[in-house]
Formats: C-alpha cells, structure tokens, sequence
C-alpha cells in the first residue's frame, strides 16, 4: 500500500474516531446528563429532617490525603475543637458545596479536620409561602444549631454564609446575641446593596418610587399575601443566569466548540446539574429580602427588621472573616465591606478574590484563592 493511501485511510479512520466521540458525547450530554454528574459523592448523615428542612453530618473521610484541583491535601488526622455549620442561601441545591471530587468544600473542610455540619433548606412549595425572614433567622436556625451542639458536644460554633447564607449568619448571630458563635465566615452578601453596581442603582430607582407611592397613599408591599411573591425553582435559574448572561451564552458555545472533550462535558453537566435545578424562595422571603434588603437598604445602617424585632450587626462580636468576588455582578466588593463598618468583632478580615458570585464559592480558582487561606483562619481560631 503506497504512503498516500496509508494517509488517506489513516485521516478518514481518525475523522471517523473523532466523529464518533463527538456524537457519543453529544447524545450523553442531552440524554444521558446524569450519568456524567460528578456532583454529589462526598457520604453524610442525615441527623435530623422535618420533612423539608434537614441537618447533614460530614464523617470522618478514610483517605490520607485529596487532590484538590492540582493540590495535594494531606488528611488531618487530628479534629478541631469547634464544629463549621454551613448555612447555605435558599434557592440552591446543595450540590454547590460537594460539586466535584476535587472542588468539594465539604470534603476539604473534612480533610483540614473540622467537623462539618450542613442546613440543608429543601425544597419549600407554595405551602410555604408563610415562611419570611423571621422563620429562617428566629425559628429554624436556632433549632437546628441546637441539634449540631448536641451531636458534636460543643457549646462553641463556626458559621459559614454564602449569599443569603452569610445574610442569615449575620442576622442570627445580631439578632440572638449568641456568645458562642466563635467565628463567622461570609462570603458574598449584600450590606449596602445600593452601592451593588446595576442591580444596586435599579434598587435605588426603585427605593425612590417606593418612597413616593408610601408617602401619597400608604401602600407597602408587605401589606400583600406572601403568596403573590412566591418564585419557583425554574424562575431563580433564569434570574441567576441573567446575572452574567454573556457568560451563561458562552458556556454553551464553548460546549459546542469543545463536545469532543469527554472531560469538559462532564464538567458541563456537573455545573448544569446544580445552575439548573435551583429550588423555590417562599414568598415570605422574597417579600422581606426586596423590601428591607435591597429597596429600603436597611443594612447600609447597620440593622435590619426580622419581623416585629430589629436585627442589629453592632451585636455581632465573633470572629469575621468577610469575602467578596472581584467579577461578582450580584453583590460587589463595595456591598460587602460595609459590614466592616457595623460589626464589633475585634478580630475582623475582609478579603477580594478572584471570581463572581458563584466562582467564590465553588470555581476552578476558589481553592487556591481562599480556601485555603480560610481553613488557616478558622483552625487558628477553632481549638
């Protein structure tokens, strides 16, 4: 056989190879997602659940060390004294904080040697409507702190808000007056969400009409049922796509440029599996974070209405270890400081790190950008 024709046949039989890659991956991608998510594969216990809300457990992991995108982390053998609590934000699955092998904060919190507990929210229906700001902060997370006291034993607690999350940590603590919340880590939540870059000038535009209608014929918003405010699950993905929707496009296109990269598919359908199955805000929710969050922008004066009582951040003593995203459109570095100016903590860092509001959390760089330098200044402060 001459070299030409080898040639022919050697091109025709790697187009054929890659052709087939691009459609296996292609028809997994659309109908076989599930099978490439690798979100979700760190074990947990659940201690408690009443019926909607639940509290996970993170045991001990068996390995004696992670890979953590190109990290190697060795497993701290040892335990650090006061127990992390993660509090997510409503809205999300809880497949954020475990979202790959390698960038699981569950699984890194476990292997640094803390004992990692988790609040799961669930899935609130429009029976839930009733559920606002006061459930959350004054009813559900004092009992459920209560239960991680009794597994762990420790009277002592460390507290991790993301978004909403950090809002809730920092209500809680300023609202209970707790002492025993030792140290409190918030990432990406809004103080003065009128400096938050579009969305913070919409709300001023908004608080101006707002101010105008209450002033002339006495009506709030909070004189409607809950029920109008309710936000399904499909609703808050599309909202949190349009918050980067150039990047949402881009995605997708790049999905299609690389489909013969088994790898990058995966990865695509790990990240869908958590941006598009986002849950329901009750409308007691949405109906008190519009208002007083990010319309009337209580915060930016260092307190907040949680139902009939007021929520005051100069209460708020534990250790604070504040992060915000230097690309994050939703809650910009200039929202999230202010809590710097409320808060009496003696011992108070704030930080900027690469990434928008989901990327400090849980993208590519978080690890190396601000997990580790977290996990030091928690078990600095934890034993």
């Amino acid at each position: 056989m001459s070299n030409p024709l080898r040639s022919v046949i050697g091109a025709a039989t790697h187009l054929t190879r890659q052709a087939s890659g691009y459609a296996g991956n292609a028809f997994d991608r659309v109908f076989r997602a599930a099978s490439l998510v690798q979100a979700g594969q760190t074990p947990f216990e659940t201690l408690f659940s009443d019926g909607l809300v639940s509290l996970r457990y993170y045991p001990p992991l068996a390995e004696s060390s992670i890979e953590l995108e190109g990290l190697t982390v060795p497993v701290n053998p040892d335990r650090h004294r006061t127990p992390i609590v993660i509090i997510p934000p409503l809205a999300v699955n809880m497949l954020i904080y475990d979202l790959f092998p390698q960038r699981s904060l569950v699984r890194f919190l476990r292997a640094r040697g803390f004992e990692v507990y988790l609040i799961d929210w669930g899935t609130p229906t429009r029976a839930h409507n009733h559920y606002n700001l006061h459930t959350y902060v004054a009813e559900l997370l004092p009992a459920y702190l209560n239960r991680v006291r009794e597994h762990s034993g420790e009277q002592e607690l460390s507290l991790h808000g993301w978004s909403m999350g950090g809002m809730f940590t920092l209500f809680y603590s300023a609202l209970s007056q707790d002492q025993h919340v030792r140290n409190a880590v918030v990432l990406g939540s809004p103080i003065d969400s009128h400096a938050s870059g579009f969305m913070g000038l919409a709300s001023r535009g908004i608080a101006e009409v707002a101010e105008f209608v209450r002033a002339r014929t006495g009506f709030r918003l909070h004189n409607l049922k809950p029920d109008w405010f309710h936000s399904p699950g499909w609703a808050n993905t599309i909202g949190f796509k349009l918050t980067n929707p150039i990047g949402s496009v881009m995605g997708y296109w790049e999905l299609l440029v690389r489909l013969g990269d088994r790898e990058f598919v995966t990865s695509h359908a790990t990240t869908s599996a958590f941006l598009d199955r986002m849950v329901a805000y009750p409308g007691g929710i949405i109906q008190d974070t519009v208002v007083r969050v990010w319309i009337d922008n209580q915060l930016s004066n260092g307190e907040i209405q949680i139902g009939d009582d007021i929520a005051r951040l100069g209460n708020v003593s534990a250790n604070l270890l504040a992060i915000a995203g230097s690309d994050d459109t939703m809650v910009t570095p200039g929202a999230a400081k202010r809590v710097m100016d409320h808060v009496s903590s003696t011992d108070k860092t704030f930080r900027v790190v690469p990434g928008g509001h989901m990327g400090i959390l849980a993208g590519s760089k978080a690890p190396a950008a601000s997990w580790l330098e977290m996990a030091q200044w928690l078990a600095e402060r934890s034993d």
